[in-house]
């Protein structure tokens, strides 16, 4: 089944120097376009990181420090590839969690704030835990009845989760809408106000802290009662989207004084 669009989708697919968010790179990127007329376009960059790439990440997509040393940096294209994805609505596998709050976290690094909370997300990976509990290879055999050749290649991982995405809307008819906005809310796992999910909304709708001494309390109280709190998240291992929707937070507290 076509996915029914108003919007570009943009599927995309990040491999990395590592797991970090906070700490790790982009060494490729694929992005695959779907437009609303279901013309589509695919454009893969391999990116120098600008750090070294982790054994156990090379390990995993093959590419080693050598093979982008001449790649431009991720600053150099930011802007190009910000404009291009411009009133796109995003979809990936695992995308929620890792690649988007990557790729946010990179253009923050670069000077750009592009806002993902202002578009859709789906993220094909909780459709199909939701569904059916598997790994991407496994899915890509369950809804495609097809063997994922050269898994953990960008190229590769986008382009089966689009199939895969299309697969779903035929299999779960019944079930699944054919929207974005449905797609998107039913891909969430999280009502997170923060990429890395350090913070999300309880059910009044109200920041909370969602880890450490302090998870479950709403942030502007911790921030009234413990204002060093806030110092010591923005001198730690905290990404920047983290520590910017705190200071936003933090800000808005002022407005109301």
């Amino acid at each position: 089944m076509k996915i029914n669009l108003k919007n570009p989708l943009l599927f995309l697919d990040l491999e990395t120097t590592g797991l970090n968010v906070a700490t790790d790179r982009i060494v490729e990127i694929c992005v695959l376009k779907v437009n609303p007329n279901g013309t589509h376009e695919v454009k893969t960059r391999r990116i120098n990181p600008t750090i070294p790439i982790s054994p156990e990440a090379q390990a995993i997509h093959g590419i080693s420090n050598e093979d982008v040393a001449n790649e431009p940096t991720f600053k150099e294209i930011a802007k190009s590839l910000a404009n291009w994805m411009e009133g796109c609505d995003f979809a990936g596998y695992n995308s929620t969690r890792f690649d988007i709050p990557m790729l946010a976290e990179e253009f923050l690094r670069a000077g750009i704030d592009f806002d993902f909370r202002k578009r859709k997300m789906i993220d094909v990976q909780n459709i199909f835990h939701k569904m059916e509990q598997r790994t991407l290879k496994a899915a890509y055999r369950f809804y495609c009845d097809k063997d994922l050749v050269n898994a953990h290649s960008a190229e590769a991982d986008t382009i089966a989760t689009y199939e895969i995405l299309e697969a779903q809307l035929d299999k779960y008819s019944d079930d699944l809408k054919n929207e974005v906005q449905f797609l998107s809310d039913f891909s969430a796992k999280s009502h997170f106000v923060d990429y890395a999910g350090r913070i999300i909304l309880n059910d009044k709708d109200e920041p909370v802290f969602n880890f450490g001494k302090h998870k479950g309390r709403r942030v502007t109280e911790v921030l009234t009662a413990e204002p060093s709190y806030y110092d010591w998240m923005m001198k730690g291992d905290f990404t920047l989207d983290t520590k910017k929707v705190l200071t936003d937070i933090r800000l808005s507290m002022r407005t109301l004084l």
